[in-house]
């Protein structure tokens, strides 16, 4: 039974990996029809949805006032720099910056983690994370070679660059507030406010149309449902008998299944010295989260 679980588990991990790793096709596509407050306001009101009957499935216990405080003050924290690390991303990819090189950046963030909790809070940083970190910033610089080996870094990759600190960010809070609340409803709170934040911002500089939401409708619905509700509650019920080193390297693929998606679907095209470039990056951030988790299971057991 310890077997099958286990299977069953890596499997749910390399599930909620792809189905992030294709978001970025999503949005790729969606960016063609909507603008980036229009397209993450519906999104993200689309995932706080989605996440309603996984709520009702496995957190129906009540909360007392104090709790819903702290949810409330958790929620409104988290959801504003959601949405600024979204806003950064999806407009990132409105630029132009293509799906497989957007998440290949975005996956930088796992090594920003580490950095940015040694820089802020001197939390000790290993040696490994550091390598890490020198190979992501080789790679994104391969990345961005063009044909000629010209760097070719302009305004979308500087976007979703930005995107990725603030992913970092966005990871630093949620580790913060997340022992005090109650998780899944801590999700739909912050994915409620990012939406708030977003429609707020269309309605006051774009002007997104019933036909672009239309035309839109199939990116929205992946973007909303299958990445926020379906991927999220693949991870919790995968993590639930996975060694937390494996899970963390198994979903940190969403990038590969970026660029996989980005061929397949869009038929977008790299430069040879961009696929070192992923490669370099790919492992940069499996070395770093697996000296990061590796630490935190030696804790954890003493």
């Amino acid at each position: 039974m310890k077997r099958t679980n286990s299977i069953r588990s890596f499997f749910l991990l390399v599930l909620t990996a792809v189905i992030w790793g294709l978001a970025f096709v999503a949005q790729e596509v969606g960016a063609q029809y909507l603008g980036t407050f229009t397209f993450n306001g519906i999104r993200f009101a689309l995932g706080a949805v989605s996440l309603v009957p996984v709520i009702a499935l496995f957190e129906r216990e009540s909360m007392r006032r104090g709790q819903w405080k702290k949810l409330v003050i958790a929620s409104l924290l988290t959801g504003t720099v959601l949405f600024l690390a979204s806003t950064m991303q999806q407009y990132g990819v409105e630029l132009g910056t293509p799906a497989g090189k957007a998440g290949f950046i975005t996956g930088l963030y796992t090594v920003n983690v580490p950095v940015a909790s040694f820089l802020l809070f001197r939390r000790r940083t290993g040696l490994f994370v550091w390598i890490g970190a020198l190979l992501a910033v080789g790679g994104l610089l391969l990345l961005n070679l063009d044909g000629s080996f010209t760097l070719s870094f302009g305004a979308g990759e500087i976007c979703v660059l930005i995107g990725s600190v603030l992913w970092a960010g966005h990871i630093l809070v949620i580790d913060k507030f997340v022992s005090e609340v109650s998780p899944l409803k801590f999700s739909m709170g912050q994915f409620l406010v990012c939406s708030a934040e977003s429609l707020v911002c269309a309605l006051l500089w774009e002007n997104g149309t019933a036909a672009g939401v239309k035309a839109a409708l199939i990116p929205l619905l992946y973007g909303g449902i299958m990445s926020v509700g379906v991927a999220y509650t693949c991870q919790t019920l995968g993590q639930k008998h996975t060694d937390p080193t494996v899970s963390a390297i198994v979903l940190s693929t969403e990038s590969v299944f970026s660029v996989i998606g980005g061929v397949l679907i869009l038929h977008a095209h790299m430069e040879p010295q961009g696929y070192l470039g992923c490669a370099l990056i790919l492992g940069g951030i499996i070395l770093a989260q697996l000296k990061q988790n590796t630490a935190a299971c030696e804790e954890n057991l003493t």
